[in-house]
């Protein structure tokens, strides 16, 4: 059979896909289940992109690492947008089918979580949402060990003739990222004499913005749809995700602005 649109993308698999829990359906509940989907495809390329980054520095590949991070920056840009969406349904349409998602949690996402260990915002305590011998759990400890995106950019740093910390070096993989003063004055140096480092480096601190500006966005709208309640599935809500609203990826980057 003849390759077509339908059977190269699995259209009328992924179709089938959307299944609504309530009794009589309510009409919100197929925009709630659709975006949650769409993001978890993003999750999945956003994923793939970040492992062709690792590759870009540890060859040490400027231009393919600018590439990289301007759709990076593109794709965070559509995840802020898609809240405008969601926030077209109104508590009240939330509230209408919640008692379905019985105790399903966006905590749950593990893409999301390994979004965030590949980044560097490695806490261990997020495994508690996932069974220990299940799938999602293995591959969240398998990437919680793994060298974070700002490992892969000290490889690109040391060719770029940076000096890293042996500390920096010497820190275990499942332990987060934090600045460092001695890596700042050398991203000052690149930053102030090399032109196409410098893209590269503005393209990074657009992602790290990005990803605050949807953290932000993804709070305000927990916050305008439910409150101070619990979220679903008896996870922490609102509170919890403001912990985490100014966290950046890569701290150095952010550090010397003002000594530029």
């Amino acid at each position: 059979m003849a390759l077509t649109y339908a059977s190269y993308l699995k259209v009328d698999e992924l179709l089938q896909l959307q299944l609504p829990q309530s009794d009589p359906e309510q009409h919100d509940e197929m925009l709630f289940i659709t975006i949650h989907q769409v993001y978890e495809l993003w999750f999945k390329q956003l994923l793939h992109e970040l492992g062709k980054v690792a590759g870009d520095f540890d060859r040490g590949d400027t231009f393919g690492a600018i590439a990289t991070f301007k759709r990076l920056c593109t794709i965070m840009k559509t995840l802020v947008g898609q809240l405008d969406i969601l926030e077209t349904m109104t508590p009240l349409s939330f509230s209408s089918f919640r008692d379905r998602l019985e105790s399903s949690s966006g905590f749950q996402s593990v893409q999301f979580r390994e979004f965030e260990y590949v980044l560097g915002y490695k806490r261990a305590d997020m495994l508690q949402y996932h069974p220990e011998g299940g799938p999602g759990r293995h591959r969240l400890k398998r990437r919680i060990n793994e060298p974070s995106v700002v490992d892969h950019f000290y490889n690109y740093l040391e060719k770029q003739g940076v000096a890293i910390p042996a500390a920096l070096r010497a820190k275990q993989a499942d332990e987060p990222n934090v600045p460092d003063k001695a890596v700042q004055d050398d991203l000052l140096r690149l930053y102030t004499t090399r032109g196409e480092v410098q893209i590269l480096f503005e393209l990074m601190t657009d992602f790290d913005e990005g990803l605050q500006e949807w953290r932000y966005r993804h709070v305000k709208l927990v916050e305008r749809t439910i409150g101070n309640k619990k979220g679903s599935g008896g996870s922490m809500g609102v509170d919890f995700l403001k912990r985490s609203l100014f966290m950046s990826v890569f701290p150095d980057l952010w550090a010397i602005r003002h000594r530029l």
